[in-house]
């Protein structure tokens, strides 16, 4: 046997065999036909539940984002609010505030008054009583007086106080002429 012969005789590592060829595309095909209807389709309902779960999130991550902008402006307009009832109510403290001191002044100006009408009136009471008892005085030594110099005693009510009533005028009379001249 020639060499020839004998390498054709012996299996070819590489060679395929037509049983073999039919064979593995029949397992092939199975295989595919097993992975299509059992993989594939839970492959694409995982890929279908990813894909509705990240639009589901960026649907509510939209509508927060919506609400989050919506609760600002609110917010924004409570502030704004509020900023404008502090104005207010400082302004109405202000006007109380002005219109408390305004009748705090006019009563420490009526007191004042009260107490200054009060004071003249006192003095003059006391000028009252004064002159009264300067009178009385002056009455009392012009008696004696007149007496000393008369002579007699001027107990007759009647006579004593036209005397001094006469003494006083006189002296009133004279108080003037010397004020006068004293002009």
């Amino acid at each position: 046997m020639s060499g020839a012969q004998l390498a054709a005789e012996e299996p070819q590592p590489l060679a395929v065999h037509a049983s073999e060829l039919i064979l593995v595309v029949v397992v092939f095909l199975i295989l595919v036909g097993l992975i299509w209807k059992f993989v594939v389709p839970n492959f694409e309902k995982a890929y279908a539940e990813r894909t509705s779960a990240i639009e589901g999130g960026m649907k509510e991550a939209k509508e927060a984002q919506e609400e989050a902008k919506a609760a600002l402006e609110q917010y924004n307009a409570q502030l704004a609010e509020a900023r404008h009832e502090a104005a207010r109510i400082r302004e109405e403290a202000r006007e109380q505030g002005a219109q408390i001191v305004a009748e705090m002044r006019e009563q420490a100006q009526s007191e004042a008054e009260r107490i200054t009408s009060t004071a003249h009136l006192q003095v003059e009471a006391e000028k009252s009583q004064a002159l009264l008892q300067v009178r009385r005085e002056v009455g009392t030594i012009a008696t004696t007086l007149a007496e000393r110099i008369v002579g007699e005693s001027l107990e007759d009510e009647t006579r004593q106080r036209r005397t001094v009533e006469r003494f006083i005028e006189d002296l009133e009379g004279s108080d003037s002429g010397v004020s006068e001249g004293a002009r």
